[in-house]
């Protein structure tokens, strides 16, 4: 795989997601606002990866003199569903007091992430039995983080056990990062993968052919999960034909204060809606909606799946 993003020379690379899977390049960011811009406008996606590109952000403020309180303000606003943002922000802040240069609690984390990943991975191949299909939905996996990914670690660490798994990912209209991203790393990883149209995951599981459903999260909170437009139907389908629905996280995404339904949910730009490779599918006139997120309820839960083990939803 390649990576999804590294610090080097006093610079971001991130891995730019936008033009997956066809053109592998890196968006560089020379000071705090090109990473900003890079989160905005999903170079980097992923709860994970954007609390670790939110800390190189810090970084580079701290690099050019930049009052490290004001960048952490602006930084917050970049996107505000995935906690793991706000969390990554706070944690450097506290870094600087204790001593700590920005730069170095941004390499921590970027290591820790991978660490925390590969462990939940290992938590969460103990629920996948040989030879399970398993569907996906939207992309948690290395791309999402800084390397091996949420769910998708799960299912690579089953993968790696040999138990003979195939996985399932839904395309994830609008911005299409099952099709674009999952099927990709799948295909890297030469882990066997079929992919769907979004409306069809209700349909695999009515025939009994999804054995297990694990998907990421952007923020766990009292009352259950929000995960990318989609997870709800996903998990609403999943109840009712009891097939097992797994969210893997790690704790950095929990935020224990805050209700679920009273988080923001991101309303992104109509044309990811109305255009498909820039192109109008519909009246250019036509009104959108365009959550970027939906609330997956607790009692829809099977577990969630973190590097501490598999907790039971909030």
């Amino acid at each position: 795989m390649e990576r999804t993003l590294y610090w080097q020379d006093d610079c971001l690379y991130l891995l730019d997601q936008r033009k997956l899977p066809h053109t592998i390049e890196y968006f560089k960011c020379t000071d705090y606002n090109e990473a900003i811009d890079a989160i905005k406008t999903m170079v980097v996606r992923g709860a994970p990866a954007i609390g670790v590109s939110a800390a190189y952000a810090m970084a580079l403020a701290e690099i050019h003199g930049e009052d490290l309180n004001v960048a952490a303000d602006e930084i917050k606003q970049a996107r505000p569903t995935a906690v793991n943002l706000f969390w990554a922000v706070d944690k450097v802040l506290d870094a600087v007091k204790n001593q700590k240069t920005a730069v170095q609690a941004a390499i921590e984390m970027e290591k820790e992430d991978i660490e925390i990943n590969k462990k939940i991975g290992q938590y969460g191949n103990e629920v996948i039995s040989q030879n399970d299909t398993i569907l996906t939905h939207c992309n948690a996996g290395a791309l999402a983080c800084a390397g091996y990914g949420t769910a998708l670690g799960v299912i690579r660490a089953a993968h790696e056990a040999n138990k003979n798994i195939n996985v399932i990912c839904d395309e994830t209209r609008p911005v299409l990062q099952g099709a674009r991203l999952s099927v990709f790393e799948m295909q890297q990883e030469n882990i066997p993968v079929r992919l769907i149209v979004d409306g069809a995951a209700g349909h695999m599981m009515q025939k009994g052919l999804v054995d297990k459903v694990v998907i990421g999260a952007d923020r766990v909170a009292k009352g259950g999960v929000a995960n990318k437009i989609g997870s709800l139907m996903v998990a609403l389908a999943a109840k009712r034909y009891d097939v097992p629905f797994y969210v893997a996280a790690p704790i950095s995404t929990f935020d224990y204060e805050s209700n679920i339904f009273d988080v923001t949910i991101e309303q992104r730009n109509r044309d990811e809606v109305l255009k498909i490779n820039d192109k109008y599918i519909t009246k250019e006139e036509t009104e959108v909606e365009n959550p970027a997120f939906d609330i997956v309820e607790s009692d829809l839960i099977t577990g969630i799946i973190t590097e501490e083990g598999i907790k039971k939803a909030l």
